[in-house]
């Protein structure tokens, strides 16, 4: 992946039929894995494996928290909204006894790729921001989950 702001070739991934049908599909694009969601008539992408440890995200729920939708990872839990790759946590203003747990960011995690859809196929450009983020390191290399045909 190309992170010094040069454009990628946009991947056909597959179709908006079985998308749609699935609600989340896998790809290799580039040579990096992603997993593409259709939620509530949207699509998103992201780095298939967890920022966090490398859980499957691809094995996730999908949760909404303080109205942002976010996949869950099924290994620890952590929280990440599919609009941004924001890594989500619940907190409280230890000082204040009636405080109720309020949901905040950690910022942005896990590395968002662009969807498009063109006469009902799903293409996906990966990320190129100049950010480094948390979930590059489990995007290559041994970390893989997505097996090449023999």
């Amino acid at each position: 992946m190309d992170l010094d702001g040069s454009e990628q070739d946009p991947v056909c991934v597959g179709r908006e039929d079985d998308i749609k049908k699935s609600e989340r599909m896998t790809a290799v694009v580039h040579d990096r894995e992603v997993v593409i969601f259709y939620h509530k008539g949207e699509y998103h992408a992201m780095d298939i494996r967890c920022y966090h440890s490398g859980g499957p995200l691809h094995l996730g729920d999908i949760e909404d928290f303080d109205g942002r939708p976010c996949i869950v990872c099924p290994w620890h839990k952590f929280k990440i909204t599919l609009a941004t790759g924001e890594g989500l946590y619940q907190s409280i203003n230890p000082k204040d006894p009636s405080a109720k747990p309020k949901w905040c960011s950690k910022g942005v995690k896990q590395r968002i790729h662009t969807v498009t859809v063109d006469n009902g196929n799903i293409y996906v450009t990966l990320s190129n921001e100049p950010f480094k983020c948390d979930s590059d390191f489990y995007a290559t290399g041994d970390f893989k989950v997505i097996k090449s045909p023999s």
